[in-house]
């Protein structure tokens, strides 16, 4: 059972940036997809970005598109998510997903692992 732990989590003024990390609680060789979602009170869990293990061909929401960027070393499970120009509405628990197959990388059922999540809070 693969444990995700996220950090980097916290509270920054409108514009400001923050960089999350995910990586597995004990090293191990197996490469996943993974993927970061966020989740605001009183709102369904929504898709932020997503990385392939080859490192390569990462996605994004629409809302995040050219603020945040997902990065990870090639063949690693340690996964990064820089977060500039934040804005109120990026306000959420974010929550590190993980798992062996994904076929729709915007699906969070297709994820077997998650982190406890981190809280990242945007003050106008």
């Amino acid at each position: 059972q693969v444990q995700l732990v996220e950090s980097g989590g916290g509270s920054v003024q409108t514009g400001g940036s923050l960089r999350l990390s995910c990586a597995p609680s004990e090293r191990t060789n197996t490469v996943y997809v993974m993927a970061w979602f966020r989740q605001a009170p009183g709102k369904e869990r929504e898709f932020v970005a997503a990385v392939r293990r080859s490192a390569s061909n990462a996605e994004y929401a629409d809302s995040v598109k050219g603020r945040f960027t997902i990065s990870r070393e090639r063949g690693a499970n340690t996964m990064y998510l820089e977060m500039n120009s934040l804005k109120p509405e990026d306000a959420a628990a974010y929550y590190c997903a993980a798992n062996l197959v994904v076929y729709d990388t915007r699906n969070a059922a297709e994820y077997k692992y998650w982190g406890q999540g981190t809280q990242v809070t945007v003050s106008s």
